[in-house]
């Protein structure tokens, strides 16, 4: 577990650039500009038409390649908590496109609830990245005038294999049924515009796993939005760059 002087740490510290290694630089304004979200767009699970049956709409904030793919791991496996708001900013493009983009589901507040961790790997971890960047993404979606809050209401009901080097129809095996809302949960997001979000999107399992989750528990889903994507699972449309230029 992450003590309290590694997140301190990690806020005050100068440290190379996570996408380039400029030094003394978290991340530089290049980098940044990266994960801007001019790229956020819809995207299909990697080496497949179609996704998962039960996958929302899904939209993807930039593509996962170079210095996006350095700064999410990063963020990821290594705990460079600043790196969370710059990658909130990618999937906040996102969740604004699929939140207009989505194939129904309530009227009410916009709520984010990100897929959850194993407890086994928040531990190793020392934090939950997912929700991290969540969080990051409803305050800069609040900053640009688009009320937005996260419900962190999905739970792991049994224990999965690690996806890692699992193929599309393995990943489907390992997680078919692995979620659940928590007690309560139903009535904090009910009637809300729901909007999975996580960090990657590979084979579309884990959120088309979560998708049913809601709905077994009577929700509505509206869309998922992701930081990045494969390069090559966008479908060619990319959103303008008002929202970048708005909230920048």
């Amino acid at each position: 577990m992450r003590g309290w002087w590694q997140e301190l740490a990690g806020l005050v510290l100068p440290s190379d650039c996570a996408g380039c290694g400029a030094a003394r630089r978290v991340l530089c304004e290049g980098c940044r500009g990266a994960l801007g979200g001019g790229r956020a767009g819809r995207v299909r699970p990697a080496a497949r038409r179609a996704g998962p049956v039960g996958l929302p709409v899904v939209v993807a904030g930039a593509a996962y390649e170079g210095v996006v793919r350095a700064v999410v791991l990063a963020h990821k496996e290594r705990g460079a908590l600043p790196l969370a708001g710059p990658l909130g900013a990618a999937l906040a493009a996102a969740v604004l496109r699929a939140d207009a983009e989505g194939e129904g589901g309530g009227a009410g507040d916009l709520v984010l609830v990100p897929v959850p961790s194993a407890r086994p790997t928040l531990r190793a971890r020392g934090h939950d990245p997912a929700r991290r960047v969540a969080l990051a993404a409803a305050a800069r979606l609040r900053a640009g005038g688009v009320p937005a809050r996260v419900a962190p209401v999905l739970r792991l009901r049994r224990r999965v294999a690690d996806q890692a080097g699992l193929g599309a129809r393995e990943r489907l095996e390992n997680l078919a049924g692995a979620l659940r809302v928590c007690a309560g949960g139903t009535r904090a997001v009910e009637g809300a515009r729901i909007v999975l979000v996580d960090d990657v999107i590979t084979t579309g399992a884990t959120l088309a796993e979560a998708a049913r989750a809601l709905r077994a528990a009577g929700l509505r889903v509206r869309a998922a939005a992701v930081v990045a994507a494969s390069a090559d699972s966008f479908g060619g449309e990319t959103v303008g760059n008002s929202y970048r230029a708005k909230n920048s």
